[in-house]
């Protein structure tokens, strides 16, 4: 026979456990989906992720872990609900394996499937990147340089067309006082001149 007092025991068991299975229901959070490295460079790259409808995420935390090393960089953010991390300080032509988790206020989720990726070598970046491939910065680089070759251009021809016009002005100044400057020397020599006897002859002092 079974005491009232051992059966109100083992219900008040059963709730608590109950509303414990609950709670952790309702705060159990999916693991990130689609996790996806992208924009791999030989120093960086840009880790992508996607999370289940309805998930009260207000954060994430992303471990990173070179292949066959056991030293972990771990990075964690909080209070965002942004989908993406920039990994940063990587060493080339190495791999590494990624894992991403969500936070919310109950803790965290269940690590996603790692990601395993490799970055390349600089050689092999900079081999990769054709002649003919040019990008928007570089477009951007080359019409700066082009402008400030065409102001430096036209500088110097406003600076010649000043140099040949201030010439010009002084030629034209030195033009019209040339005629000036003969009469003077003609009168000048006119007058230097030993004048004549009205005669014919020239007039000698009385000595």
């Amino acid at each position: 026979m079974v005491r009232p007092g051992s059966s109100a025991a083992v219900l008040l068991i059963l709730l608590g456990f109950l509303s414990v299975s609950s709670v952790n229901a309702d705060t159990m959070l999916s693991a990130p989906l689609n996790v996806t490295i992208r924009e791999i460079e030989v120093n960086s790259a840009l880790v992508t992720w996607e999370i289940l409808e309805g998930d009260p995420v207000i954060g994430f935390a992303i471990t990173q872990q070179k292949k066959d090393v056991r030293m972990l960089r771990f990075i964690q953010e909080v209070n965002t609900t942004t989908r993406s991390c920039a990994l940063w300080d990587l060493d080339e032509d190495t791999e590494y394996i990624i894992h991403v988790q969500s936070i919310s206020m109950g803790g965290s989720s269940p690590p996603s499937e790692p990601v395993l990726f490799r970055t390349p070598k600089e050689s092999e970046k900079l081999a990769s990147k054709s002649p003919d491939k040019v990008t928007m910065e570089e477009v951007g680089q080359d019409a700066q340089l082009r402008a400030g070759e065409l102001i430096i251009i036209v500088v110097v021809l406003i600076m010649w067309a000043g140099v040949i016009a201030l010439f010009c002005r002084q030629y034209d100044i030195i033009k019209d006082n040339e005629p000036n400057n003969n009469k003077d020397k003609a009168k000048n020599s006119s007058e230097c001149s030993t004048p004549e006897h009205p005669q014919g002859g020239l007039l000698r002092s009385n000595v």
